[in-house]
């Protein structure tokens, strides 16, 4: 797998994740994750987009193993990281990081902000005192802050600020891939645009790799190469950003497309209203999942729980509705490239 996972520029490889929570006092569970399967290719941004509590936050964590996966496989390089023991997680975290949602949180206001960029660098025992902090003053620069910013602490900053530091405590161990967990979704809206401009530079100048999550579905078309659309612990549409954007097949993408803004008074958009509750996932749907609240459902729906199937070149969906839908090979199925 390590060759062809080479040689396919694939940089993570995941199968069937899932990720279940019990719930106190009962056998039942919470299904955040229930059968997630994509993969990452080596220097682009795939944007995970979904409402709040769809379980976009619990994948990219699963991927680093900050949370442990119930089930599934994932594939960092051809190395299996759910296999691996303490010592190889430990090794494996200077290739994977993650930029929280909240910066303010994420920072210990004890520490001084040298101090928390420096950090990863004394747990993997990287360089002396000197050499730590030239690296601090480096990457403060890369974000774009002064050097002497090492010496404050994080109550002194703005959110944007903020967020510019957990970036470049992402970037100190030289990653190949990071986690941006709704990076932008507690900034103002100018501020937005500076930080995700910040992170495509960053990308084109270290050659990362990034799993972008957010809801801001305009936002996720601006920095992504290729989108996936997640619902209910499960992802019902991935392709490639431009393809999504103009050609969307699931309904649940449809109506989400139909909610950004546009910029322009004097030009209106057909809205799609989802009727209904969201479903818990503690008690999805049966069938499609989305069945519950899609304007174009029909009886199959309730019985048919659809797999993610390719029904274009590098597009693949969720929905028995979709033309093309039941000649197509599921995700799952397919012969990888590559693999006789």
């Amino acid at each position: 797998m390590t060759d062809n996972a080479a040689n396919n520029g694939k940089l993570v490889q995941v199968r069937g994740l899932v990720k279940h929570f019990p719930i106190e006092g009962g056998d039942d569970v919470w299904r955040a994750v229930d059968g997630v399967s994509f993969e990452i290719l080596r220097g682009e941004t795939l944007g995970l987009v979904g409402e709040s509590g769809c379980g976009k936050s619990t994948t990219g964590r699963c991927l680093l193993r900050l949370i442990e996966p119930t089930h599934g496989d994932i594939e960092f390089e051809g190395r299996d990281v759910t296999a691996m023991g303490k010592r190889e997680l430990r090794e494996l975290r200077r290739e994977m990081q993650i930029i929280f949602q909240d910066p303010n949180a994420s920072l210990n206001p004890r520490m001084k902000i040298g101090d928390i960029i420096a950090e990863p660098l004394v747990i993997h025992g990287i360089g002396d005192k000197t050499e730590r902090r030239e690296r601090v003053a480096w990457l403060l620069g890369k974000v774009g802050l002064d050097a002497d910013y090492m010496k404050r602490y994080s109550h002194e900053f703005s959110g944007g600020q903020l967020q510019r530091i957990g970036v470049a405590r992402a970037l100190a161990l030289n990653p190949k891939l990071i986690v941006a967990d709704e990076p932008v979704s507690a900034l103002d809206v100018s501020v937005q645009a500076q930080v995700v401009n910040l992170l495509q530079d960053l990308q084109a100048e270290f050659g990362l790799t990034y799993l972008f999550i957010s809801h801001g579905l305009a936002v996720v078309e601006h920095i992504s190469t290729r989108v996936a659309v997640m619902y209910l612990g499960r992802i019902v549409e991935i392709a490639d950003a431009q393809e999504l954007y103009v050609n969307p097949l699931h309904p649940y993408t449809l109506a989400l497309l139909s909610a950004i803004p546009i910029p322009d008074p004097k030009q209106k958009r057909d809205r799609i209203i989802l009727k209904g509750d969201v479903p818990t996932s503690r008690n999805p749907p049966s069938g499609c999942r989305f069945r519950t609240r899609c304007p174009i459902a029909i009886d199959d729906c309730r019985s048919i729980d659809p797999e993610l199937r390719e029904v274009a070149p590098g597009h693949s969906v969720a929905c028995i509705r979709v033309p093309g839908y039941d000649n197509a090979p599921s995700v799952e199925s397919r012969t990888p490239v590559g693999v006789a």
